[in-house]
């Protein structure tokens, strides 16, 4: 390269100005000085290239588990459900004896099956001698006593044997249950425009003096428990019924003040100490919140503040979740009981058997705004596909996962929170699908961008099924229909669940996890010793 100026044959004095080239060629030379000292100190940094606009960088992020020991073991029921007492208000208990929702519920087997929700308040059981069904023995039958409505009697007119042939027929099922939701909706809105109901202010830790004129605090429901346990022991049918509670809301101040009073004076009582959670408010949902990272972390908070005041008094009591729904105010259609609301749910699975949480509980199965399972015509949503996998893969015991390439540089005054999400767990043992020694991750993949995990350690060069689950149609994540793997998931035409079959991938392959995602990866023959025995 050649740089041509003309210079004067003299020095100028202070006052005239330097040619116009000098500072072009001051620059050149510096930057000759530059590349002259970078070359002999070795730098070798390649030159910046030109990419495609919105290409982000790919990072390759290296994946193992802990295969020795479990961290955590939880109930063998560790996925549990829930049905609301508002089926039998509500005329929906004739329809349990559905083909084809007991053919659903079966499918999330084994699990503890929780009877309540907010109308457990208003119902008593009553006890009355049936001495035709005794036979002269004291066998008390009991049903349910609603204290508004007397004897609560379902409004479905279905005699016994008559019952038994419906529920074979969900064609009439379904017409009579179009039939009730449509009386069902008159009903609200006659209550509606009747002023009914009016705003309430609350100052307690939950809603019983509000419901009942009276509030209890801690000590006092904790003797109450007591009571209870010395009124059911000499029943025989009682004796050793378990015992579950306080039940409390969000763990504020007041309420963890609450469960204070309560553990002190009961905490060797209860079999199980439990709460309930919501994530938010079901009226200002929007879709992207469910992808956000600070929402699905709130969880992690509360479990940390349950078992402070737990593992005071009783260390090593087990804790339930006894209720969990993502949006309160009984949900928000097509949002609650979309693919997107799936993030939350299967996170929260992770999260719980993760920090030791022995059984969540699903509020709820059936029935139940739009929070439930399964919708009011018995179709399967999207969470109870991942209920469904879940319980298919996964067993009790909680493996650690190491990570690397994941975590970015934290800054001051901000916290990082990982978009991707990686949990893993023996594989069921009752899959007969996969040799014991087995591990199933589950992934949460929130990021606008696909991610590659290489499996090392243990995991390397190991066979892998995949069960990706995606939404399925034009709506997105707003979807209530789910694929896997591709193929729509739908009950087969005989009312029996599909098969699910997973995507083989071949050995050594690296993973590759589709932006706002979530999927399970069995990892085959392992001989992991944390899953070779029960």
């Amino acid at each position: 390269m050649r740089v041509l100026c003309a210079f004067p044959e003299a020095m100028p004095s202070s006052n005239s100005r330097p040619p116009a080239c000098l500072a072009p060629v001051a620059l050149f030379l510096a930057l000759l000085l530059h590349l002259s000292l970078s070359s002999q100190a070795g730098d070798r940094r390649p030159l910046p290239v030109d990419r495609a606009p919105g290409l982000k960088e790919k990072t390759l992020i290296l994946l193992d588990v802990s295969t020795k020991n479990p961290v955590r073991t939880v109930n063998e029921n560790f996925l549990s459900l829930q049905l609301d007492p508002s089926i039998i208000h509500d005329g929906w208990l004739d329809f349990l004896s559905s083909k084809r929702l007991v053919t659903l519920a079966r499918g999330l087997s084994p699990a503890f099956l929780r009877f309540g929700g907010k109308r457990t308040d208003f119902l008593q059981f009553q006890n009355l001698r049936n001495p035709a069904k005794s036979r002269g023995g004291p066998g008390p039958d009991y049903y349910l006593k609603n204290y508004e409505d007397d004897i609560v009697r379902s409004d479905v007119a279905l005699d016994k044997q008559k019952g038994c042939k419906i529920a074979q027929h969900p064609d009439v099922m379904l017409e009579l249950q179009r039939e009730k939701a449509a009386q069902m909706h008159l009903v609200l809105l006659k209550e509606q425009f009747s002023n009914t109901y009016s705003n309430l202010i609350l100052t307690e830790p939950n809603n019983y003096r509000t419901m009942h004129g009276r509030a209890v605090n801690g000590s006092q429901l904790g003797k109450d428990y007591i009571q209870l346990k010395s009124l059911l022991q000499p029943i025989r049918i009682y004796s050793r019924a378990s015992l579950y509670g306080p039940n409390i809301g969000r763990p504020r101040k007041n309420v963890i003040a609450l469960l204070d009073g309560f553990m002190k004076v009961a905490g060797s009582t209860v079999d199980a100490v439990t709460w309930q959670h919501c994530y938010i408010d079901g009226r200002v949902v929007k879709v992207m919140d469910f992808l956000k990272t600070r929402l699905l972390d709130t969880l992690s908070d509360q479990i940390r503040k349950i078992q402070k005041v737990v593992n005071t008094y009783t260390p090593g009591k087990k804790i339930w979740l006894e209720g969990v729904v993502t949006t309160s105010a009984g949900g928000t259609n097509n949002l609650s009981d979309s693919y997107a609301a799936g993030f939350l749910w299967l996170n929260t699975l992770g999260m719980l058997a993760n920090q030791g949480i022995d059984v969540v509980i699903r509020h709820s199965f059936f029935d139940h705004g739009y929070n439930h399972l399964v919708d009011q015509n018995f179709n399967p949503l999207p969470d109870y596909w991942l209920s469904l996998l879940y319980k298919r893969l996964i067993g009790p015991k909680v493996l650690a996962v190491h990570v690397a390439g994941l975590q970015r540089k934290p800054r001051p005054g901000r916290v990082i929170r990982d978009k991707l999400r990686i949990y893993a767990h023996c594989t069921n043992h009752h899959n007969h699908n996969y040799v014991r020694g087995s591990i199933t991750l589950f992934i949460i993949n929130l990021h606008r961008s696909r991610k590659k995990i290489k499996l090392a350690g243990t995991l390397r060069d190991k066979l892998v099924h995949q069960y990706l689950l995606q939404p399925y149609g034009q709506e997105g994540l707003k979807s209530k229909s789910v694929q896997l793997n591709g193929q729509p998931l739908t009950m087969v035409d005989d009312g029996t669940l599909p098969e699910l079959k997973p995507r083989p991938l071949r050995a050594g392959r690296t993973l590759v996890i589709p932006p706002v995602t979530m999927g399970f990866y069995v990892v085959k023959n392992v001989n992991a010793l944390a899953c070779r025995y029960r």
